[in-house]
């Protein structure tokens, strides 16, 4: 006999690799957007500079 509960009724939960993918993947965007963001700022400063 089992001493382990086991609860059928909820789905598996991720691995470690895939909560480490997804990590990795959001701060990738992360990065990307904040880059973005300052190089839009950056060129709107500059063309606001030249006129």
């Amino acid at each position: 006999m089992s001493v382990t509960p086991v609860d059928i009724g909820s789905p598996p939960r991720p691995r470690v690799r895939h909560q480490a993918r997804d990590a990795v993947a959001l701060m990738a965007f992360s990065a990307a957007a904040s880059c973005a963001l300052a190089g839009c700022l950056l060129l709107l400063t500059t063309l606001g500079h030249q006129g």
